[in-house]
């Protein structure tokens, strides 16, 4: 699946300036005087935006995990030729989780208050499909991955929308920032590459389809609300 980023060709800084925050480091401009309240008051907007993405980004990178961790046992047990997929993906989002934890603890930023409640639903949610079949599994992820993609996306398009008010008003962007974005443009690919890996294995023939897929889509996007303020 491809998405349509509005903004890709906005004109990038090739030079970052200094560092606004040096704690934080998200953030790099150059700014008359006449402009330093404006920037960081758009500073502040910013930091708010990116702890809510990079938390949220994270608890659902640990229930990827945990899904994929209780969903292969009885799924490898009747079907033991799925392991090098199953294995794939799990190392994939394995290494999604890591990217997150390593830049909540860079950026200070705390991880969401319900980590524990994610975890039991993921643990849950995992083993219950596996146990139904390889077609529901296979639904479960092709779900999940539908709304993550999406919500991996909306989130690219708000960092691009920044990126071109920003350099419209005369700031820089630092190295940083663009890296952050390129990094969740490859992990929304990579979700969908699961996405495609799923309707590839059968997940539009569990059983009932309708009713599965739409409850998991429906939990998911609960969950990314709140994970995003709590």
């Amino acid at each position: 699946m491809v998405y349509s980023e509005p903004g890709e060709d906005c004109k990038r800084s090739a030079r970052p300036a200094g560092d606004v925050d040096g704690s934080v480091g998200w953030w790099q401009w150059e700014a008359s005087s006449s402009k330093s309240n404006e920037g960081f008051a758009s500073f502040n907007g910013m930091y708010s935006f990116l702890s809510s993405a990079l938390r949220v980004n994270q608890a659902g990178e640990l229930a990827a995990t945990l899904i994929y961790t209780h969903q292969t046992p009885p799924i490898l047990a009747r079907e033991p030729h799925l392991r090098p997929l199953m294995q794939h993906m799990y190392d994939q989002e394995a290494s999604h989780l890591q990217t997150f934890n390593t830049l909540l603890a860079k950026h200070r930023v705390r991880p969401s208050a319900l980590y524990p409640v994610w975890s039991a639903l993921a643990t849950g949610l995992g083993w219950a499909t596996g146990v139904m079949s390889r077609e529901a599994a296979m639904a479960c992820t092709e779900a999940v991955e539908t709304e993550i993609g999406d919500h991996y996306n909306a989130q690219i398009r708000q960092l691009l929308e920044m990126v071109a008010g920003w350099e419209a008003e005369g700031y820089e962007v630092g190295q940083e920032f663009r890296e952050l974005i390129e990094t969740l443009r490859r992990i929304r690919d990579e979700e969908l590459e699961h996405l495609d890996h799923a309707v590839e294995h059968d997940a539009k023939k569990a059983e009932p389809h309708w009713l599965l897929t739409g409850v998991i889509r429906a939990g998911c996007r609960g969950a990314i609300w709140v994970s995003e303020r709590v």
